[in-house]
């Protein structure tokens, strides 16, 4: 091991350093046997404390996982290596269809609302000791809030979703709890969580949303907190139903002391109702991010949720950022009151070129999912030939391994972009690619 890479420091941090850069680098790869403790202690010439100390920063940091007389592993999925670089470049001349991007031209302009904005800070500029939220941007967040049945609650902002979802587990959970989350699901929370130190615990996803069986044992085997994403679920465009709804409503009373958090990104660009779960456990929050719908740069989402979870979040935001700037959030709100901002067309126009995709992939026998957002799930019996053959063609397609566990195989179309007259030469690529009757029948 240490011939083959040499783990070098002398205090806990230097060595634990040392093997996340290796982790990182690939030169020790998931799965690989570190060395015992006491082995390195005496390798490097420090206390076995000093070593034990690193593993436990690794453990903690989701790099590294420890199961008693059998040593400790590099976690399959170390947090180190994110799944951003489970990718395909795309070479010159190819189409990209796996990016995940919203189509530009779908975007509205930001010249107007900034210089409102700016405007505005000018005339009364926002100085340490103000008010963290934009009056008015609370309002209409939560005016909207409470038309879709999200249950009362205050407002903050944070810099997205995933900088929401961490602070939540950050405040709620310690380093080794587990966290149920959809498989397949967003690539980056799959990153986020064994980053924090936490255990996933996949939860299967259906075209209603997670299934309710996979919940209920996911939550009796000690998962403290759930994370479902109510409409637009990254990857397979799942929505959260009416039925589906209510029978996990009924198991989440069952386990009241969960956390449970709800990601609406899909917010102002679907044209999916809402189906909240809020407000039958103790602990919840749901997040409302404004990415797909006004662009990524736009680091803004907005959370709400039980009273002592969102004064958590308030306190430890208030220790490192302060705050979201009020100049980003007064530009929001000119934009959400913008008429001419038809986030209605938005989602419809996703919504058409979504199911012209997936209705020509079925008149050609192959199956795909996607009932909301930007992407349509298709599943393959062959993943990585799959990929290779789609982009040997002119299509470069998401890996589905980016968003996976124990979920079978897949591949991630991105339609923000897809015009009519490319929807046909794509469905036949991708039946050629994956095998029209494979296709049908996997499961």
């Amino acid at each position: 091991m240490l011939g083959e890479y040499p783990i070098r420091g002398r205090g806990a941090a230097e060595i634990s350093a040392s093997v996340e850069r290796a982790v990182g680098a690939g030169e020790l790869e998931p799965g690989q046997l570190l060395p015992p403790m006491r082995e390195l202690a005496e390798r490097l010439g420090v206390n076995p404390n000093t070593v034990a100390a690193a593993y436990r920063t690794l453990r903690e940091r989701g790099v590294i996982e420890t199961h008693g007389r059998r040593g400790s592993r590099v976690r399959a999925k170390p947090a180190t290596t994110g799944r951003e670089y489970i990718r395909v470049v795309v070479p010159s001349g190819v189409r990209d269809v796996a990016n995940g991007n919203p189509d530009p031209a779908l975007l509205p302009s930001l010249a107007a609302a900034f210089t409102a904005a700016g405007e505005q800070s000018d005339r009364a500029p926002v100085l340490y000791g103000d008010a963290t939220v934009e009056p008015e941007l609370a309002r209409i967040a939560r005016a909207d809030l409470d038309a879709d049945g999200v249950p009362d609650g205050p407002v903050v902002v944070t810099a997205g979703a995933l900088d929401s979802v961490e602070r939540l587990l950050a405040v709620h959970l310690k380093p080794g709890d587990a966290v149920a989350v959809e498989d397949p699901g967003w690539g980056g929370l799959l990153d986020l969580v064994p980053a924090l130190g936490l255990r996933m615990v996949p939860v299967g996803v259906d075209d209603q949303g997670p299934a309710v069986e996979d919940v209920r044992q996911a939550l009796a085997a000690g998962a403290r907190a759930l994370i479902v994403t109510d409409r637009a679920q990254n990857p397979t465009g799942a929505v959260v139903s009416a039925t589906r709804a209510r029978a996990l409503r009924s198991v989440l009373r069952e386990y009241p002391e969960t956390l449970l958090i709800e990601d609406d990104h899909g917010y102002r660009i679907v044209d999916q109702p809402l189906r909240p779960l809020a407000g039958v456990t103790r602990h919840w929050a749901f997040v409302r991010s404004v990415a797909k719908a006004y662009g990524p740069d736009l680091r803004l989402a907005v959370l709400t949720g039980d009273a002592a979870t969102v004064d958590r979040i308030r306190g430890r935001q208030r220790l490192g950022s302060g705050w979201v700037s009020r100049l980003l959030q007064r530009a929001v709100v000119r934009l959400w009151t913008d008429e001419a901002v038809d986030t209605r067309a938005v989602a419809s126009a996703y919504g058409r070129r979504r199911d012209a995709l997936i209705d020509a992939l079925a008149e050609r026998g192959v199956e795909a999912h996607g009932r909301s957002g930007l992407n349509v799930w298709i599943p393959v019996p062959d993943e990585t030939g799959a990929v290779a053959r789609l982009l040997h063609a002119g299509w470069a397609v998401a890996p589905g391994a980016r968003f996976r566990m124990n979920a079978p195989p897949g591949i991630r179309v991105t339609i923000a972009t897809l015009t009519q007259e490319e929807t046909g030469p794509l469905a036949d690529a991708i039946t050629s690619a994956v095998g029209s009757e494979s296709a049908r029948t996997y499961a």
